[in-house]
């Protein structure tokens, strides 16, 4: 009886929703004449039934909030239809299908002024920004150090680029001959929903042509959950550290995800990782 009620209630919903929209939108402005003899403001139902190719009968019960069934390819023509932006269509589909939209994968996008503000403020936190492609678009100072990542021009500037050829940072990450394929696995995912994104494509082809590891690993097809847990790391004049690490959705539309490193509070190298992060152990 709970979940009628919640869909009783979502329908409704849907029903104002797309009244509103509907009612928001002028004729002129989607090429249809204005006309004398409108009661209502906006476009009339069979107006957006036309737009969105769809019979006006069907489109009037949608509206009305009964329980019909609606495909995701309508729904995009019905929030053209409507003008939607991008946070009203994600409403539309939550509405309608109680889920959000599937959204094709992005890789090249811009970091937030604040999450760079956050990561310079993690000063014992080696930290980055990942894109779906798994390039490195933003770091802290700490990254930097422990990383490497401006050891790399920036059309190499990739987290799983450096994995498989960068000789220093596979002597970074202790174990790597374990940790490596686990990481792929992981991309793996983003790999699958960037959708035939041809720069994520032509990483793993260049990928397979350089690395025989990531060749052999690749066609394994693992797939894993996303990296997150404890990883030891072996730092020049500390040695090896565990490090949690985990990552933070910073923008879910464009795929953007921060990842965090925090030495272990039990390491008994805490203290001495803090010092040389901030560079108080150098001559």
């Amino acid at each position: 009886m709970a979940q009628e009620r919640t869909l009783d209630r979502t329908r409704q919903e849907l029903a104002e929703f797309l009244r509103t929209r509907r009612e928001r939108i002028s004729p002129e402005s989607v090429g249809l004449p204005a006309g004398t003899r409108r009661r209502t403001p906006g476009l009339r139902r069979e107006e957006v039934a036309a737009l969105s190719g769809v019979g006006v009968t069907w489109y009037t019960w949608l509206e009305q909030g009964r329980e019909i069934g609606v495909s995701s390819t309508f729904l995009d023509n019905l929030a053209r239809a409507l003008q939607l932006d991008a946070t009203e269509r994600h409403h539309l589909f939550l509405l309608t299908h109680q889920r959000p939209p599937v959204e094709p994968g992005k890789t090249w996008c811009q970091v937030p002024p604040l999450v760079k503000r956050l990561m310079h403020d993690l000063t014992t936190r080696p930290s980055y920004v990942l894109n779906l492609r798994w390039d490195v678009l933003a770091w802290n100072d700490a990254a930097t150090q422990v990383f490497g990542f401006d050891r790399q021009p920036a059309e190499y500037r990739n987290l799983l680029w450096m994995l498989f050829t960068d000789a220093e940072l596979r002597r970074v990450i202790a174990d790597w001959q374990t940790q490596a394929p686990r990481i792929l696995s992981s991309f793996r995912r983003d790999y699958a929903r960037a959708d035939g994104d041809p720069a994520i494509g032509n990483l793993v082809k260049e990928l397979t042509a350089h690395s025989p590891e990531f060749r052999q690993w690749w066609h394994r097809h693992e797939v894993d959950a996303p990296c997150q847990g404890v990883r030891a790391l072996e730092l020049d004049g500390l040695g090896k550290i565990g490090f949690e690490h985990t990552s933070l959705i910073v923008d879910e539309g464009r795929h953007l995800r921060l990842v965090v490193y925090a030495v272990q509070e039990t390491d008994p190298q805490a203290e001495a990782f803090a010092r040389w992060v901030a560079g108080e152990g150098e001559e």
